[in-house]
Order: C-alpha cells, then sequence, then structure tokens
C-alpha cells in the first residue's frame, strides 16, 4: 500500500454546519460535540450547527470548535475502519488535532488549551491594531525582504511584520502591526507581487506580536500531560517530528510567534514517499495548497460522506 497523510486544518476553514453529512449520519460526531461540550461548559453542537457565525469566528470558539470537528472526522475514520496513516501534521491550530490524533494529547486536554490559546492571542494584540495579509505571486525570499523593508521604514515606531506562513508556492501570509503590513503589501506589489489581499481575522498570527500569548501559553503547557506520539507529527515550525514531550512543548510554543513552514511540511512528506494527503476535517484549504505545492501528489477532503467513501476506497483499493 502506498503510504499516505492525514492533514488536519487551521482557523480558516470554519462554518457554520460544517460536517453536518457526516453528523447525520455518524452518530459519532454528536457524540465528538457532546463530549466538547462537556469539557468547555457550552453547547459545542449548537455553536458549530447554528452558529451565530460572528461567534464562531472569535478565536476563543473558533479554535476549540475546529479541533472538536477535526477529532470527530477523525473518529468517523476510525469507525468506518480507514487504516492508520503514516504520517500527520496539521496546519497551525490544527496541530493540536494532529496530536489527538496520535495519542499524544487528550482532546478533552486540546480543547482547554486550545481556548486559552485563543484568548491569549486575542489579548496579545489590541483590536484593529494586528493585520494579516496573503501574498500571491512573489517569490518567499522577497516576501521576506519587502517585510524588512517595511519595518526598517516603520522602526522609529517600532512597528514589526513577517513572513507568517508559507503556505504554497508564491503564496505567503504576513502578519504584524496593521500600518507595517499595509507598508510591506506595497513594497510587495512594486516587486512584482500579482495580488496582496488583507484577511478577515482579527488577531495577527505567527509572529512576534504573539509572544506574549506564547509566554501564557508555555506555562499551560507545563500542566498539561503529554504523550510519546504514537504516529508521526510533524511540526509546522520546522516540518521535522519530535520523539520526545519537551520537544513537542516546545515547538507548540515556538508555533505560535514564528511562521508556519506548511510547504516544507508538504514536501518533507512526499520526500518520505507519501503519494497520497487526506483533509480530514471541514473544507478543502488543505487541498487546494497541496495542489500547489505538488502536483503529482493526491490530495482528497474527508469532510461529508461522499468525501469519505472516496478516500476509504482509495485507501482500501491501495491495501488489495
Amino acid at each position: 500500500m502506498s503510504r499516505f497523510a492525514m492533514l488536519f486544518p487551521g482557523q480558516g476553514a470554519q462554518s457554520v454546519g460544517m460536517l453536518a453529512a457526516l453528523a447525520e449520519r455518524y452518530p459519532v460526531v454528536g457524540e465528538t460535540y457532546t463530549e466538547a461540550s462537556d469539557t468547555l461548559g457550552y453547547d459545542m453542537a449548537a455553536l458549530i450547527n447554528e452558529g451565530p457565525l460572528e461567534k464562531l469566528d472569535q478565536t476563543e470558539f473558533t479554535q476549540p470548535a475546529l479541533v472538536a470537528a477535526g477529532v470527530a472526522a477523525w473518529r468517523v475514520w476510525q469507525g468506518r475502519g480507514g487504516p492508520m496513516p503514516d504520517m500527520l501534521a496539521g496546519h497551525s491550530l490544527g496541530e493540536y488535532t494532529a496530536l489527538v490524533a496520535a495519542d499524544a494529547l487528550d482532546f478533552s486536554d486540546a480543547l482547554r488549551l486550545t481556548q486559552m490559546r485563543g484568548k491569549a492571542m486575542q489579548a496579545a494584540v489590541a483590536p484593529g491594531e494586528g493585520a494579516m495579509s496573503a501574498v500571491i505571486g512573489l517569490q518567499d525570499d522577497a516576501v521576506r525582504e519587502a517585510c524588512a523593508e517595511a519595518q526598517a521604514e516603520h522602526a522609529d515606531d517600532q512597528l514589526v511584520v513577517s513572513a507568517a506562513n508559507f503556505n504554497a508556492p508564491l503564496q505567503v501570509v504576513i502578519a504584524g502591526h496593521a500600518d507595517a503590513v499595509a507598508t510591506a503589501g506595497r513594497i510587495a506589489k512594486g516587486k512584482g507581487a500579482k495580488l496582496v489581499k488583507a484577511l478577515a481575522v482579527s488577531v495577527p498570527s505567527h509572529c512576534a506580536l504573539m509572544k506574549p500569548a506564547a509566554e501564557r501559553l508555555q506555562a499551560h503547557l507545563l500542566e498539561i500531560p503529554l504523550r510519546q506520539p504514537k504516529l508521526t507529527v510533524l511540526h509546522n515550525v520546522d516540518a521535522q517530528p519530535r520523539e520526545d514531550i519537551d520537544g513537542i512543548r516546545k515547538a507548540l510554543v515556538r508555533q505560535l510567534d514564528h511562521s508556519v513552514l506548511w510547504a516544507d511540511t508538504i514536501r518533507a512528506m512526499r520526500t518520505a514517499n507519501c503519494e497520497l494527503f487526506i483533509e480530514c476535517g471541514p473544507g478543502k484549504v488543505l487541498s487546494g495548497l497541496n495542489k500547489r505545492i505538488d502536483k503529482s501528489a493526491q490530495s482528497l477532503p474527508l469532510s461529508d460522506t461522499e468525501s469519505l467513501r472516496q478516500a476509504l476506497s482509495q485507501t482500501q483499493s491501495e491495501d488489495e
């Protein structure tokens, strides 16, 4: 059987009614949401199925909701006899879901951690102070140069901007103070970027502004029991696995105020001979990025009954 990887989406994949088709057919989805409700003290199923979207989009609710959805999809996969993947990874927040799937982190602890992480991220930057933009059509080094030049231009005000997500070739997200992000976008266009698009986010993730949130997360993680993962999980900060628990903690903390190296993560999995990627959870964002990273790799979503059938058929037919 060809090697395959399971991927878990991060913020931006959420929508009201996500995984509704799976929930209708597989009771384990509702059971997973009930477990999340009991852990966090509010009705997770109602939030996911009914919204309102404004609440679901609030970082402290988005993060545990996506963990719950990702774990629910993973449990459906297991319940249907889906084979164990050879490798796991999650985009930003999705890394916590990957660690749950690898049995390195309890589901309930992942919910509490990501709720706390969301609150800490929101508290780290005042509303309107930070921003994120997607830079399309520019090489990674040119994006880094644009950020460095913008930061130098705003040095007197001590404003920061940096590359936050290396999502795919010619697709990099930048983050930092709103004015510095705008300046970096202007400079990037001058360097040949085809498009600079402001993202509708309330928190500038994966940049120096998240340092206070990272410090809070570090303190909180010391109280959370972790185990050695039973499956290989590649971490966002360097596209490498961690063999020890302390290494996992450090990778999760570092991820919050450092860049997400998603393209490198997928390339590392391809180098390890993973030929199929299954996006376990709502949306198809990661599958779209993967096509840009490596056109020869096959990517499938796993977010409804039909995509589940296709993913099962693909992995089981390879096993025969």
